[in-house]
């Protein structure tokens, strides 16, 4: 099983002084944002071993995003986001008077209804909530929009005067509706005073393999760290008929793990030697743009075929502040008061974004996979062939993808027990 729960919290301060191509092209420029943030986790200085980030993040930025921000800001974060900033490239049948810009949320609606159909053989549930301070005021349009396209309803609460019960009220929520896998996502002192409000997003996953592996076929193994070093790991192993394609100019295979139903799966990637004395992916991850992932894994390449499939039992949780790395990718307005325009927010227009904390877990084991995160097989006559082997007892890139919308929901990279 593989269970992954992600969470994150925007918290904004007082400043002192059919198919719907929109919703395709949301789902791209979404799962493109993700990939440039896993290549810059992958290269922080000392780079993160263990990191299981969902391209959901942008779910809790987004209200307080086109929504919020008007002027410089609002095109800062479009391009950064990849989204054109005209947005009148998404012809989402808007009903009569709706704005170009609402397009984009309602895409995204659509976008997470599928992904919650009813009967569905997986457990995914999004939450959202605004807590704002108490005797704040803020532009009416935002909270509506806010509630209708995200099911953000806003929490009133004394930020001024009982911030530290504030944490905790919103730490419980999180943990609430994460099924208590993600705990205590915002620190002590990351809420004060001068808050005036925190966007929070949960999304958690749970599905089952749809081929799991035998508990009595998992062995004691040697998970190798880099080229010198191993650690001891649990082994899980299975002989199966998976989807498995060759990536020949980057040297790896990336192999289809669906959970039952066929609407999700696990995509990894994996190096087919160690090529370096880090974490083996560093060519990888270098090379990784949303257009070869797509690329990589098109049903035309991911032949179902015999595989010999040994993946490591893990659970990860990790904890960033996406602020630096937001900046780092240009980012900047909206955290500097001199710049920021969050008038769409706040008739003041005396808002600044201070934090933006993410933490994700995923567990993967036997019976499928954890996180807070189609039909028609192709039959094969039976000969004598040697089935391929995937063994990942070395670092590797995963991916849980929605497999009707092709979008990622979650990704991370395994380097090490």
């Amino acid at each position: 099983m593989t269970e992954t729960r992600v969470r994150d919290p925007i918290g904004t301060r007082k400043r002192c002084g059919g198919e719907d191509p929109g919703a395709r092209d949301y789902i791209g420029a979404v799962t493109r944002m993700g990939v440039r943030i896993k290549g810059v986790l992958g290269f922080t200085s000392p780079p993160k071993l263990d990191a299981a980030t969902p391209a959901s993040h942008q779910q809790a930025q987004k209200p307080c995003g086109v929504k919020g921000q008007h002027g410089p800001s609002m095109t800062q974060q479009t391009q950064k986001f990849e989204l054109p900033p005209e947005l009148k490239k998404y012809p989402a049948q808007p009903t009569p008077g709706q704005k170009t810009e609402d397009q984009i949320h309602s895409s995204f609606n659509k976008l997470m209804s599928e992904l919650k159909k009813p009967r569905a053989p997986y457990v995914l549930s999004l939450a959202n909530r605004l807590y704002g301070e108490q005797s704040y005021q803020f532009v009416e349009k935002f909270l509506n929009d806010a509630k209708k396209y995200y099911e953000a309803g806003l929490e009133e609460v004394d930020f001024k005067m009982k911030s530290e019960a504030a944490r905790v009220d919103i730490n419980k929520w999180v943990e609430k509706n994460t099924q208590g896998k993600i705990k205590d996502l915002l620190p002590q002192g990351s809420i004060d005073a001068m808050t005036r409000l925190v966007l929070v997003n949960a999304i958690y996953f749970k599905g089952n393999w749809e081929k799991k592996f035998p508990k009595e076929a998992t062995t004691d193994g040697q998970f190798k760290l880099n080229k010198t070093q191993t650690k001891p790991v649990k082994m899980m192993n299975r002989k199966a008929a998976f989807p498995l394609a060759l990536i020949p100019e980057m040297n790896s295979q990336v192999l289809e793990l669906p959970y039952v139903g066929k609407n999700l799966s696990m995509l990894i990637i994996l190096p087919k030697e160690i090529e370096d004395e880090t974490t083996g992916l560093q060519k990888l991850e270098k090379a990784l743009t949303y257009e070869k992932l797509m690329e990589w894994t098109r049903p035309e390449v991911m032949r179902q075929q015999e595989v010999e499939v040994s993946l490591p039992k893990f659970k990860m949780e990790e904890t960033y502040d996406m602020k630096s790395l937001l900046i780092s990718m240009g980012m900047e307005d909206v955290f500097d008061g001199q710049k920021v325009n969050l008038s769409g927010m706040s008739p003041n227009n005396d808002l600044v974004v201070s934090k933006v904390i993410h933490k994700a877990f995923v567990e993967v084991n036997e019976e499928g996979t954890e996180a807070a995160a189609a039909t028609g097989a192709v039959m094969m006559t039976r000969c004598l062939r040697i089935p391929q082997v995937f063994n990942a007892d070395h670092p590797f890139l995963f991916f849980i993808r929605h497999n009707p919308t092709k979008s990622i929901l979650f990704y991370g990279r395994f380097c090490s027990p």
